[in-house]
This record gives structure tokens, sequence and C-alpha cells, in this order.
């Protein structure tokens, strides 16, 4: 089968059979997590982030192959999930970018458009480690280059950028040793070869363009967590409850703006009236003059549009001059705010405050924070310590960019915080940072218990950049401890491992393994004390054994009476013990 061009259908078609084909691995592709503990999330996490993109492209296909490519590009940004997920969609914003003009893509131009794909994604990455979906991304693409210039058309092209990823793929363990103890091949890079297949299988014609019609089903993570929402677990818990909500103590006739309206608005070249240009700055000061809460996020074509207004249809005629309006939704507040009235709350609804003091909208303070933990303990803990908001996620539930930059926006500051508390989640916080309008300094926070060093170093009223630094620093001075248990037998850092065993993790790094979960844990707590360390905080899993927490009172009694030792109720997933010393 021989083929010159890829337009925008046809794209659109390569598209959803990658995301079918890596929707079947997903499974396969979290399997080759090095770590053998159940929280291999690579194959969800590119999973998700694809399918958010194929879900925009699907609403907003077009025969041009520049426009269905950025539709599907920003899809994947928004979506983005993990490291993995974040790399992939840099992948395809290069190549976006790349074909921006082109109405249908010959092999070289195919070929270059990949080639700016693996740029973008090696500039998005702070530090970039061969042997992983990095390199599969850049043998491929060289493969494609090569294969255009001895004048292949599109489909040996695509054939040749498959073969090169499946051999680069099949040397990652050669590039990065860890992959090589244990015996695996780059799950990222596993889950780029799929997508790959996915490709080769339309322009060949393995796949017919006209079968792939089905929405892609998201596929969850392998164990029985789910990806939770973007809201607050302190939320959730007080609405479980039954406790009244802030908006309970306040009239419905205090709320000025009455109805949520969000839209966007996809920019037409030179504006639709004549002499009407889009200039950002006094688009957002003229909406500011027609309510409250507003948000404005500007794109080089697309202006996506949040604000409380009273009336709803004056801000969408002053829009409409500059484009075409889509993706409306309005939602009447007070009609809203009357729903929630009239729950049977256990606390009594407060009918007699001050209209003028009733704020529908928090206070604006000089900074906010923002971060990530998952379990109802773990989430109280950042809230005592004055965090702002608590977005659900951590191991197996990485949140998306999209589901961070809703955060930042939601928060009473124009100054934010963001604490990751996982390697996995650093980048796509820092993608959302990109897009955000507020300014955002992301601690690089790995672990939970680096999260709470780094508020507890937080000063009140200090300089935010100094803040930032101080908060960086506290995170690196505290030894993160895990439990978990093996899903599968191997040997890795000289610790041989059975499936099933219990696992002490140290800052990363597996310390023990021992089917005595006990045992793991004394072995794993006498490694991370052995230079002094004053203080331990035990944050207790919903998978731990009573048994054990009590021994491992005892233990901290008999063996180290001087350290300061706090237990806490951390209701945390897959890790039955995190310890933090210092």
């Amino acid at each position: 089968m021989s083929k010159r061009f890829i337009d925008g259908a046809e794209f659109t078609s390569m598209a959803l059979a990658a995301a079918e084909r890596l929707h079947a691995n997903v499974q396969r592709v979290n399997a080759l997590n090095v770590f053998p503990v159940p929280d291999g999330d690579t194959g969800t996490n590119m999973n998700l982030t694809l399918t958010s993109g194929v879900d925009e492209l699907k609403k907003r296909t077009s025969p041009h192959l520049g426009r269905s490519a950025e539709v599907m590009a920003k899809g994947l940004l928004m979506g983005a999930r993990g490291n993995s997920g974040v790399i992939l969609s840099q992948l395809f914003r290069g190549f976006s970018k790349s074909v921006a003009s082109f109405e249908k893509a010959d092999a070289a131009q195919f070929a270059l458009a990949l080639q700016q794909g693996v740029e973008t994604a090696y500039a998005a990455v702070v530090r970039p480690v061969e042997g992983t979906i990095l390199t599969v991304s850049k043998e491929a693409a060289k493969a494609a280059i090569q294969s255009a210039r001895r004048g292949g058309d599109v489909v040996a092209v695509m054939r040749d950028t498959l073969d090169a990823a499946k051999h680069a793929l099949a040397r990652t363990p050669d590039l990065l040793p860890v992959l090589k103890q244990v015996g695996v091949v780059d799950s990222g890079g596993q889950g780029l070869v799929f997508v790959y297949e996915g490709f080769y299988a339309v322009l060949s014609g393995e796949v017919p363009a006209a079968t792939i019609v089905e929405p892609v089903a998201a596929a969850g993570p392998k164990t029985d967590y789910s990806v939770i929402p973007p809201e607050s677990i302190e939320q959730a818990r007080r609405a479980a409850e039954k406790h009244a909500p802030v908006q309970a103590h306040i009239e419905t006739e205090s709320i000025e703006h009455g109805y949520c309206t969000e839209f966007i608005v996809r920019l037409t070249p030179g504006g639709k009236m004549p002499g009407v240009v889009f200039e950002e700055p006094g688009f957002r000061e003229k909406l500011e003059g027609m309510g409250d809460s507003l948000l404005v996020v500007a794109d080089d074509d697309l202006v996506k549009i949040h604000i409380h207004a009273e009336h709803p249809g004056e801000v969408m005629t002053y829009a409409q001059q500059f484009g075409d309006l889509t993706r409306i939704k309005i939602e009447n507040m007070r009609e809203q705010h009357s729903h929630i009235l009239s729950q049977d709350y256990e606390t009594d609804v407060i009918t007699d405050v001050d209209p003028a003091m009733a704020a529908v909208e928090p206070p604006r303070k000089p900074f906010a924070m923002i971060a990530v933990a998952a379990g109802e303990g773990l989430s109280d803990v950042f809230a005592s310590l004055g965090v702002d908001f608590v977005l659900s996620g951590g191991q197996t539930m990485n949140p998306s960019t999209e589901d961070i930059l809703k955060a930042i926006d939601s928060v009473p500051s124009d100054r934010v915080f963001v604490l990751p508390n996982n390697s996995n989640i650093v980048m796509a916080a820092n993608q959302a940072k990109e897009i955000a309008e507020k300014q955002v300094i992301v601690v690089p926070t790995k672990t939970i218990q680096q999260g709470i060093a780094a508020v507890l170093a937080y000063q009140e009223g200090g300089d935010f950049e100094r803040n930032g630094e101080a908060m960086s620093s506290a995170a690196k001075r505290v030894k993160s401890g895990q439990v978990t248990f093996a899903v599968r037998d191997t040997s890795i850092d000289g610790v041989d491992i059975k499936e099933g065993d219990h696992i002490g993790i140290l800052d990363g790094k597996i310390v023990v393994s021992n089917d005595d979960p006990y045992e793991t844990c004394t072995e794993l707590l006498r490694s991370m004390l052995s230079d002094g360390e004053e203080i331990v905080s035990v944050y207790v899993g919903e998978s731990a054994d009573d048994a054990v927490t009590d021994r491992l009172r005892g233990f901290f009694e008999e063996q180290y009476p001087d350290v300061e030792v706090e237990l806490l109720p951390g209701g945390q997933p897959v890790y039955a013990y995190l310890f933090s010393a210092e």
C-alpha cells in the first residue's frame, strides 16, 4: 500500500487507533515498572493523557492536518498525567507546531514533525535521561528522516519509524542500568511503541479508518484505586459527614453575580468586525467590569473565559466580536445555592448574616498553597498546616495538568506554591505553572514527607521567592521511608524480592524485603535513624495492621527512647506506612 500524504482526517484515524492500541495494553505497560510495587502507573498515565487528546480531537476534527494536530496537542497538554504523559504531550505539541500550516503533509514533512516533537520533549525535561521514552522517540524520528530522504512514502516512513522505535526500546536496558538489573525495558518507551503501532495500523491498511469511531475509554489503574477527581479531600470528607458547606452560612440573595459562565472563544484572525483586534489586557479589563471570579486564559487562537456574571449574555456578546463561541456552560448559582440550603445538614443555616459581609469568594491572601495527597488523614495534616487546597492524588492516581491548573485558579491568591509530593507529578505541575496566569512556584517535593517539611518551613509574611527556596531546602533535609508489598519476584539494588514480600524503600531505594511487615518496618527505620535523627513521624495507611502499629510503638520506646515520635492516621492507599526522619 502506497500513500503520499496524511491529512487531518487520516491523522484523526491514526490517533484513535493509537489510543485503542495503548488502551488494550495498559496493564502490560504498567507491569514494566522498575520497582515491583503496586503503583506502576505509566500505562495508566499515558492512556489517560492520550484519551484526553483524542476526546478533544473527536469533538473538533478537521480535514486540515495542522488544525487537527493542534486540537490533539491541546487536549494532551491539559490532560497530561505523570512524567510519561507530560513527555507524550510534548511530543505531540512539537509535532503540531511543525505541521501547523499544512493541510496535508508528505513523508518528509511528517518525518520532520516527528523530529520537532522530539526536540520539544527534550527541551521540556530538565535533565533528560537516556534509556527512556525520550530515547525511543529520538531514534524513531531519526529513522523517519532517513527513510524520507531515501524517497520513502508516508507508509514506509511510518514502518521504519516503528521498527526503529522497537529496536530502541530493546536497547533501553543497555542505556539505563536499573532496567537491565531487573530485566525489563522502559515502560514509557513501550507505551510509545504501542502508539506508533496504532499509527502504522491505519497507514498500512491493517485497520480501516472507517472502523475507528467509538470513544476510547480511559483505563483505570491495575489496583483497586481509581483516579480521584481533583477536589479537596477535606471538602469531600465534610460533605460525606453531612456538615454544612461554607455556602450554607450565607443568604441566596447576597449572591451579586448569579451565573457561573464558562466558554471558549475561537479567535478569528483580524477579528470578526473591522478594526477589532483581540488584546488580552483590554479584553480582561472589560470583563472585570461585568462580574467577578474572572479567569482569562489565552492561547494563539483560543481564549478560555470563566466569570461570575449577572448578565452572561452581555459577556458573550462582547466576546463574540473576536471570534466564535464554543464549549458554553452557564449555571445558575442562586438555584444551586438554594439546593444546598434545602439539604439536611447537622449545623443550622445562619440567615442573619449581613449581606455586605457575606462573600461567596474567600478573602484574598498574599500567598496560597496547594498540595497533592491521597488519604483523608494526610489531607487533614496538610489542611491543619494551612494548605489552601488539597488535590486528591498520588501513587496510581496522578492528577493531570488541567487538574493542577484548576486548583491554582481556585485558590484565593495570585501567588501560589504547588507541592506535588510525588516525583511523577512534578512535570505536570511545572506544565501547569507555564500555563497559569498566576505566579507559581513548584516546590519539587517528591514524597508526602518532603511536602509536609516544606509546608512547615513556610514563613508567614516572608518573601515569595525566599519562601520557595526555604521550602525546597527543608524538603531535601527529610529522610522519606515507605513500606508496601511486592507484586512480582525480582532482584534490585542487591535486594532479593519475592512476590508478596513487604518492601522498605528509603529515599527511592529499596533497602529491605521481608515476608514479615514488622521486621520490614524496623529494618527500614534503623536505616533511616543512622545519623542521629531526633524526630520521626509515622503516617499509618489504610492497609496497615493494627498489631504491627502497636509493636512499632514499643520498638521506638525500647530502641529509640530519645527520639520524638508521632503516629498519625494517614489513610493513604498502596503504602501501609510512611516514615519521615529528621
